[in-house]
């Protein structure tokens, strides 16, 4: 039976520009089976589920649930759940990490400022005289120096090809020995599966393979971005997503944190992208909205339609750096 990444795969539908947009990640461990909305419909107390989702609504921090790979039995499992927080910007991305017994006291971070990048919201108070063993404030939180976190979108209930392709590959990249490993509700994009996120970079990957992912792992390593499959970094809305590959593609560049997208003017369908180099140059990006033809199913089970999607129809140099601050910029790439 067809599904919704095929249908995608056979009509070469562009990856660039797909990324859900997500400035900060919070990530939330929870084993067990994943509803549909997963955050309301798991072993996570539905109400902090609601609430988190309230919270963060228009700060830029996207919130899902996360699990290691492996069989996830309808059991009540573990009172500890591991905590990300993740932000994507260029050159002050960062990941913190912590364990909580009640999810609940997430509701204490300040999602603007972890939206903005902003540590100080990293702020968790005691609920009660009991809880004092619970770590209470931002120095509780641990900076998580292990390799990128490797995000892959597993969950069948949204759309059976994250399970019947995501979860084969989490499971191949944990019993190779890729340990950042994990399984995640919801990224977006189910036709480009298997689909996962790589933060703290932010960079979302389609159509993945294990030695895909491999390599991306061991670029970013070394400060390095795979082209290859990207469908943008999480930083930035679409249209930035879209003209930073166009710039990466056109320059060369392959170095994580040489490009930044500065403004974006316009909507739908054109806009003009403004995309810095750390060296001083910068282009104008036109990028248009196009509906994707023929048309296909953007989920399965869902009925015929035409995605949008985007489009570089242009680029201009906006801006040269003196001789000086080029040379200096090469010899540190």
């Amino acid at each position: 039976m067809s599904t919704c990444a095929t249908a995608s795969r056979d009509l070469s539908e562009p990856l660039a520009g797909t990324a859900a947009t997500a400035p900060t990640w919070l990530l939330v461990e929870q084993p067990g089976p994943w509803g549909t909305e997963a955050l309301t419909a798991s072993r996570l107390d539905p109400a902090a589920g609601r609430a988190l989702e309230r919270a963060a609504e228009g700060t830029g921090v996207r919130v899902a649930l996360i699990r290691r790979p492996g069989r996830h039995a309808d059991l009540h499992t573990g009172a500890r759940h591991r905590v990300f927080v993740a932000h994507t910007r260029p050159g002050r991305s960062w990941i913190r990490t912590t364990a909580l017994d009640d999810p609940a006291r997430l509701l204490d971070l300040d999602f603007a400022a972890l939206g903005a990048g902003d540590l100080g919201g990293l702020t968790l108070r005691p609920h009660a005289p009991h809880e004092l063993h619970e770590p209470h404030d931002a120095a509780a939180w641990e900076q998580y120096t292990g390799d990128p976190l490797v995000l892959v979108c597993t969950n069948g209930k949204r759309d059976r090809c994250c399970a019947l392709l995501g979860r084969p590959l989490a499971g191949e990249l944990a019993a190779s020995g890729v340990h950042s490993t994990w399984e995640i509700t919801h990224i977006g994009g189910h036709r480009f599966s298997p689909t996962l996120v790589v933060l703290p970079h932010g960079y979302t990957y389609g159509r993945a393979t294990a030695q895909g992912v491999k390599d991306v792992i061991e670029a970013l390593r070394n400060g390095r971005v795979v082209t290859d499959g990207c469908r943008g970094r999480s930083a930035w809305e679409r249209p930035g997503q879209a003209a930073e590959l166009a710039i990466r593609e056109l320059t060369r560049e392959d170095g994580a944190d040489a490009l930044t997208v500065v403004r974006t003017e316009g909507a739908a369908p054109v806009w003009s992208v403004t995309v810095e180099h750390r060296d001083g140059r910068a282009w104008r990006v036109s990028v248009g909205q196009l509906a994707a033809a023929p048309p296909r199913p953007e989920s399965c089970g869902f009925p015929l339609g035409s995605p949008a999607r985007m489009e570089v129809v242009g680029i201009r140099t906006a801006r040269r750096p003196a001789h000086g601050v080029r040379a200096m910029a090469a010899g540190r790439l």
